[in-house]
């Protein structure tokens, strides 16, 4: 699943895609309602490509963390971000059971189902992504090993 071009910005809600980037910023498109609007290069702005959650012995990536999420949904929907922190907390140890208690925060796991849910009702988290992420890592493993054999 490719996150990079998907952007979380503070203050505000929801995901955007990134449409373009400009003199003064970027441009981006709200994934909920499609409305465009710009962001200035002082905004604080994140791809999901970037961000990850923290465990106990390192940080694993979001796509890593809603491929986890997906395939005990079935692909289908998570719970909702308004359920209750427990019940989240809960479900999140279910997928990712050395997550870091302390430095995740009941706000980060509310943003980690709630833009799951809009990735995943958008068709950006499907079967076919995940056997692509596959593919492509065994590609990079399997490149990595060749070059290590070369030396």
């Amino acid at each position: 699943m490719n996150l990079e071009r998907i952007l979380a910005i503070g203050g505000k809600p929801g995901l955007y895609n990134l449409v373009a980037q400009s003199r003064g910023g970027i441009i981006v498109e709200s994934m909920r309602d499609g409305k465009r609007f710009p962001v200035s290069s002082s905004g604080n702005v994140s791809s999901l490509k970037d961000i990850a959650i923290y465990t106990y012995e390192e940080e694993i990536p979001l796509a890593e963390v809603y491929l986890k999420i997906a395939e005990k949904e079935n692909f289908g929907p998570a719970p909702s971000h308004k359920e209750s922190a427990n019940t989240l907390r809960a479900y999140l140890e279910e997928v990712l059971p050395d997550y870091d208690k302390e430095r995740v925060y009941n706000s980060d796991i509310k943003k980690l189902f709630n833009w799951y849910n809009i990735l995943q009702e958008k068709g950006l988290i499907t079967a076919e992504e995940a056997e692509e992420d596959v593919s492509e890592e065994t590609q990079a493993e399997t490149k990595t090993s060749e070059e290590q054999g070369d030396e």
